[in-house]
């Protein structure tokens, strides 16, 4: 059930799920009266009666509230504390929306059963390894690896002149700024959850005197974009660092035209190989992959791509891989990105699922044998990308 307002000074949606126990208000809620709120009001309290036990508020998407609105809900629930104390509320906030996890913490402090979680602490299980300023140049010289192939690739997959464009989990903004010069969009909005990447971001279309790229910070399963905007949407080797992949192709569905198409690019990460010392290279990324795994994320995602998007409802649907090798560019490009493997991924990761000294040895040795074989003058070395992409129907 749901209950809906748009009035001219506020914009919002109130929604009860109840398989999920789950009463959700996005939008803006800027009422000058109380009264605007009467249906909205009246799904709380409906939602109430019909739980046990817990009761989520989603306020995840929630763009503005104002304090009318803020009290008026704030009392239903306080005063519902008081006389069902069989009954927990949790307050499901977002970085995103800062602002919400402050405010509406107020309310722990006056009934303890009510408590207030930011989702999107727990859904970035990865981003800390490769956020560091130190990975930044190995993400530039990855884009650089990929795009090479990746230009010949997309207009098979939507891309061309003109077009309205996102890119979620843009990262450090590579890519947008590649697109943005190679294909001219007439508007890219690149979104991403690490502050630290957008800076940078910024600075570089700033130094490159790049325009048109709107760099925007956001959650990628609850992103702060109106339905049906864009013609593509990219999300590049990041579904397989997300624990719910399905929640972010959910978003990137609902933010596409019907007719538009949604790209992303994976990895299977065993399949990487190489050449001489091929049985090391092997044994080092099957073990990477389940060291990943370890920590809820999926470097074997790259062929499931064409089914999650089917699943998510798009039709259409395009797939096809590429393999990155020594002999694309300068070899050691690829040894240089292997070689920050092996810091990242056999340091500090596998230091954290507490890998034995005698693991950590053979493992980094697989990466060392990789960037050996890609540095011999008669070596092979690959690394596979797996491209998707699927149109919204129309």
């Amino acid at each position: 059930m749901s209950a809906t307002t748009f009035g001219s000074l506020a914009r919002f949606k109130a929604h009860f799920d109840l398989s999920n126990q789950e009463f959700s208000i996005s939008g803006s809620v800027r009422p000058q009266t109380i009264d605007e709120l009467a249906p909205s009001l009246s799904l709380l309290k409906e939602s109430i009666d019909r739980v046990r036990g817990v009761l989520y508020v989603n306020v995840r998407r929630l763009a503005q509230m104002n304090n009318i609105a803020f009290h008026a809900f704030s009392r239903v629930i306080i005063d519902t504390s008081r006389i069902r104390p069989d009954l927990r509320f949790v307050i499901v906030t977002s970085s995103v929306v800062g602002w919400t996890t402050r405010k509406f913490a107020r309310l722990g402090h006056i009934e303890p059963n009510i408590v207030v979680e930011e989702y999107d602490t727990e859904f970035y299980p990865g981003q800390t390894f490769l956020e560091e300023g130190g990975f930044i140049p190995v993400l530039r010289t990855q884009t650089k690896m990929t795009w090479r192939h990746e230009r010949a690739i997309l207009p098979r997959h939507g891309m061309r002149a003109g077009i309205i464009m996102a890119d979620i989990c843009c990262g450090i903004g590579d890519f947008a700024l590649l697109v943005q010069k190679e294909f001219q969009p007439s508007r890219i909005v690149a979104l991403d959850h690490s502050k630290s990447s957008l800076a940078y971001a910024r600075r570089v279309a700033q130094e490159f005197d790049v325009k048109g790229v709107e760099y925007t910070y956001g959650d990628a399963s609850e992103m702060l974009l109106e339905d049906d905007q864009f013609d593509l949407v990219t999300c590049r080797h990041s579904l397989q660092i997300f624990d719910r992949p399905a929640l972010i192709l959910k978003e990137m569905y609902r933010i596409c035209k019907p007719g538009g198409r949604v790209y992303v690019t994976n990895e299977k990460i065993s399949q990487c190989l190489g050449e001489p010392r091929g049985e090391s290279i092997e044994w080092t990324y099957d073990e990477l992959a389940k060291l990943f795994a370890h920590f809820k994320m999926d470097l074997e995602f790259g062929p499931k791509s064409r089914h999650y998007l089917m699943d998510a409802g798009f039709d259409d649907v395009r797939a096809e891989s590429f393999m990155v090798t020594n002999l694309d560019g300068d070899p050691q490009d690829f040894a240089d990105v292997i070689q920050a493997w092996e810091d990242t991924f056999a340091g500090e990761m596998s230091g954290k699922r507490g890998d034995s000294p005698e693991f950590i040895e053979r493992f980094r040795k697989g990466f060392q044998d990789h960037i050996f074989a890609a540095l011999h003058p008669k070596g092979y070395a690959g690394w596979p990308v797996w491209v998707a992409s699927g149109r919204k129907p129309l």
